[in-house]
Order: C-alpha cells, then sequence, then structure tokens
C-alpha cells in the first residue's frame, strides 16, 4: 500500500485498537493454550492491522502473504479459525478455500472470507466455495473480533 492507502489503514488500526481492550497475557500459567488464527492476507498494512488487533485480544497469529502459503500453513498449523483476502496472489481465496476444504487436517476450520467486494455474486461465490462468513473490507472489519468470538465459540475454541 502506498500514500492513501497506508494512511486509510493507519487510522483504521488506530481505531479498532482504541476499541479493542487488551487481554492478559497468560504466559507462564496453567492456562489453556490461546486460539491460533491464520491471517491470510497480501497487504502487509492489513495484514498488520489484523494481526496487532487479534494479538491485542489474546490470540496467537500465524501469517501468510499468499494463497500457496495459506492453504500450507491452515494443514500444517492446524489453526481455529482462518481470516482470508479474496485477492491473494498465486491462489485467490475462493481457491484457498476449496483446497482447504479438501484437507482432511484443515477441513472443519472456520474461514471468514474477508473482501472488498460487496456484490451479492461474490458473496455467493464465497459460500459455494465453503466459507462460514463473509465480510466486506474495511467495513466489516469494525465487527471482525465479535465474528471471530462467534465462530470460535461454536467450535468450542474460546
Amino acid at each position: 500500500m502506498c500514500g492513501k492507502d497506508s494512511q486509510k489503514a493507519a487510522r483504521m488500526a488506530e481505531m479498532m485498537l482504541a476499541k479493542s481492550p487488551r487481554t492478559n497475557d497468560a504466559a507462564g500459567t496453567n492456562a489453556p493454550a490461546r486460539p491460533r488464527i491464520l491471517v491470510a492476507e497480501d497487504h502487509d498494512d492489513t495484514r498488520l492491522l489484523l494481526r496487532l488487533l487479534l494479538e491485542r485480544r489474546g490470540f496467537d497469529v500465524v501469517e501468510a502473504s499468499d494463497g500457496e502459503e495459506a492453504v500450507r500453513l491452515a494443514e500444517s498449523t492446524r489453526p481455529d479459525l482462518v481470516l482470508l483476502d479474496g485477492g491473494l496472489p498465486r491462489l485467490d481465496g475462493l481457491a484457498v478455500t476449496r483446497r482447504v476444504r479438501e484437507r482432511e487436517k484443515a477441513a472443519r476450520v472456520p474461514i471468514i472470507f474477508l473482501s472488498g467486494h460487496a456484490e451479492t455474486v461474490a458473496r455467493a461465490a464465497a459460500f459455494d466455495a465453503g466459507c462460514d462468513e463473509y465480510l466486506v473490507k474495511p467495513d466489516g472489519l469494525d465487527g471482525l473480533t465479535t465474528v471471530v468470538a462467534r465462530h470460535l465459540a461454536r467450535d468450542g475454541q474460546s
């Protein structure tokens, strides 16, 4: 990102972090393992924003910057949830969703599809590919932690 996009991402990060309370760090205690979230996003600024937001909420974050890496990490790191950008290089979000759903180790992980497209057709394609939720960037990111918590609770992870 450059120029206005970077400034917009920085402002959005500041607003989201201000709204997001910091959680206590469970390091060194007998607390259960923190849920692991795979963030697959090719824009460095957006990926950083998501990582900071999620880590501040107490999640472990694994990052992928392209679709092939996302599929590999979904299987090897066994995340509890995937935040997936629809416009990744190498494999787009639809292809990543389909491939993750084909893999036995990762087939059941909740996938939250993040897209800049609000059209019904784009949303339907993502659900047809197998995603569990569809959020439109940047507006849908405001409620992201609520959506993440809902899907992790459904799977008994939070």
